[in-house]
């Protein structure tokens, strides 16, 4: 069936290169590929299709195609690392959102099995049986807790299983038979915390001794972001450290030290250690504080959270013999030393060397391939298979993103131009002024309209000469149109319609049979849009079926220059985007 295809094509003979040299993968299905060759094609692409053309020619054309790749440095994927040092006092430190009013609504109750008794607490005891007593009992300032019977009992220090206990023992030793005993830790003691040191509001605050210093330091607004320290912060009692809490234990593993307070006890926040700057391919691009000096590479990954896909590790900073700039594999970088002020930049930057492409309209098969990076689109043509008499190969397009990009940035540059010619001109006269304040509305709002359009991206890649050989990119799309019986009118006619294509009908016939012209058509300009996406004039081009009839509108303007720079845009949306924008 390949020699079908090629008396469609005129072809002369077959390409020599063939899939086999590039393993085609199949990495997205939307049909089967059907094998019977009594109706299925392959799309193979013969010297014919090809420009004929000398060798240094077939490289300055290719040098014209936009091949770059893709790249996004926000990705990791490609690109080059940036080159500007990040500041570590320009980042958020590690943990800065943890203060947020979250820990102050939550006020301990001190009932928890860990909790130790203390002067001014309160113990529910009931004894019945041979032993009938029931009453709170609060401790006293010696610790001690009175049953009659039994005398004072010391409580301070012990947890509600070890009160329990020594009232258990207490009354038996009285009472040894037929007694049951019951105890609970009813209430604490208010305690009162002073908080100081680098947070935004020192002060006093109240709370109970289980509270978490979480609490204490919420309710005083936080640490303060650009002098406090998240990993140095102690407790103080009687001018002694009773706790060190380092905050990044509780950032990362959810474990903290959990003094229990005491009134009048005090938490310290000390000033910020030295710190290091994280970004890149990282969750959270945060300065982090150091305990001492330095930390090594693989404790800042475990502090990090590295996104998936992390290859290399930019190092740079200040040392002795000057500054220092290391780029790391990401396992060597595990034993590196990090010091205070470097800044480290995580990267996926591994070059894949697979690029996925997509292929849409009259086919068989697949919709998506993987292929290798240097792939050619004849190579990715030869394992596609097609509906024989129904598919129009020799109006193959392709869309891709940097293409659009381009597309996208000329159109902007031009209306940028525009903007700035004829919207900052000054008046002579007064008649000249209002002339140009209305030219001046027409075209901020053709501007404003022009600027919501989405080029397609669309690379003519088929044309008389054939189908040009280019290198495929990362995230193409192939587009495979069908044969068509219809001739599209658009743009400024009276009725914008699809019709049948007759051969030996005028673009002109063809216009009339949808209403005629517009009032603000340009006669003279009539745009015929191919199925791979060239644009020509309709003077100069016959009609052909699948095309496309755009007629484009005039520049509403007596002012030829510009009349001549309106028209000139016009055509640019035209063939970028496939739309007659009117005036």
């Amino acid at each position: 069936m390949r020699d079908s295809l090629k008396r469609v094509l005129q072809k002369r003979g077959p390409l020599k290169r063939t899939l086999a040299s590039v393993s085609v993968i199949v990495v997205a299905s939307v049909g089967t590929l059907v094998g019977s060759q009594a109706w299925a094609q392959s799309v193979s692409l013969s010297d014919s299709m090809l420009p004929q053309q000398s060798g240094q020619q077939s490289r300055q054309q290719q040098e014209q195609v936009d091949d770059t790749p893709r790249a996004d440095w926000r990705s990791g994927t490609y690109g080059p690392v940036s080159t500007t040092l990040q500041d570590p006092e320009s980042l958020t430190p590690f943990g800065a959102n943890l203060f947020t009013g979250g820990f102050r609504g939550a006020m301990g109750d001190g009932l928890n099995a860990s909790y130790q008794v203390k002067p001014g607490d309160q113990i529910t005891v009931r004894a019945w049986g041979a032993f009938e007593f029931d009453r709170v009992l609060p401790v006293d300032a010696q610790g001690n807790i009175f049953i009659p019977g039994s005398g004072p009992l010391n409580v301070e220090g012990q947890n509600s299983q070890q009160v329990d206990n020594s009232v258990r023992r207490a009354i038996t030793s009285v009472y040894p038979e037929n007694v049951q005993v019951y105890t609970n830790v009813q209430g604490v003691q208010p305690v009162a915390v002073f908080v100081t040191g680098y947070v935004e509001n020192p002060g006093r605050y109240a709370g109970t001794p289980n509270d978490s210093v979480l609490y204490f330091l919420d309710q005083a607004g936080g640490i303060d972001q650009d002098l406090g320290s998240y990993r140095q912060i102690r407790v103080m009692r009687n001018e002694r450290t009773v706790a060190t809490v380092d905050l990044y234990d509780f950032l990362i593993k959810g474990t903290i030290a959990r003094p229990q307070f005491q009134d009048g006890d005090t938490v310290v926040v000390e000033e910020r250690g030295p710190a290091i700057a994280v970004g890149g391919d990282v969750h959270r691009e945060h300065r982090y504080e150091l305990l001492g000096n330095q930390l090594s590479g693989a404790e800042l990954v475990n502090l990090a959270r590295l996104k998936s896909g992390v290859s290399h590790v930019l190092l740079r900073g200040d040392r002795e013999q000057g500054p220092v700039a290391q780029y790391f594999p990401i396992d060597l970088f595990y034993g590196q030393t990090i010091r205070s002020g470097d800044e480290v930049i995580f990267s996926a930057d591994q070059r894949s060397e697979t690029i996925v492409v997509e292929v849409e309209g009259s086919y068989y098969g697949p919709s998506r391939f993987a292929l290798p990076r240097n792939a050619l689109l004849s190579e990715l043509l030869d394992a596609i298979a097609v509906p024989e008499n129904m598919t129009a190969v020799e109006s193959i397009s392709l869309q891709r993103e940097s293409v659009r990009q381009q597309q996208a940035q000329s159109l902007q540059d031009s209306l940028r131009r525009l903007e700035t010619t004829y919207l900052g001109a000054s008046s002579r006269t007064d008649e000249e002024a209002q002339i140009r304040l209305q030219e001046a509305e027409l075209i901020e709002r053709f501007i404003e309209r022009a600027r919501e359009l989405e080029p397609s991206g669309r690379l003519v890649v088929a044309s008389s000469n054939g189908i040009s050989d280019i290198r495929l990119q990362d995230g193409d799309v192939i587009t495979i149109p069908e044969i068509s019986d219809s001739v599209l009118i658009s743009g400024e006619v009276l009725v914008p319609q699809a019709a049948v294509y007759r051969p030996g009908t005028s673009v002109i016939d063809y216009v009339e049979n949808a209403g005629g012209f517009t009032e603000r058509a340009d006669k003279d300009q009539i745009l015929l849009v191919r199925q791979n996406g060239a644009v020509e004039h309709a003077s100069n081009s016959p009609l052909r079926p699948g095309d496309e009839i755009l007629i484009m509108p005039k520049a509403p303007t007596h002012n030829l220059q510009l009349a001549a720079t309106l028209t000139q845009i016009l055509f640019q949306i035209a063939v970028t985007t496939r739309v007659a924008l009117d005036l």
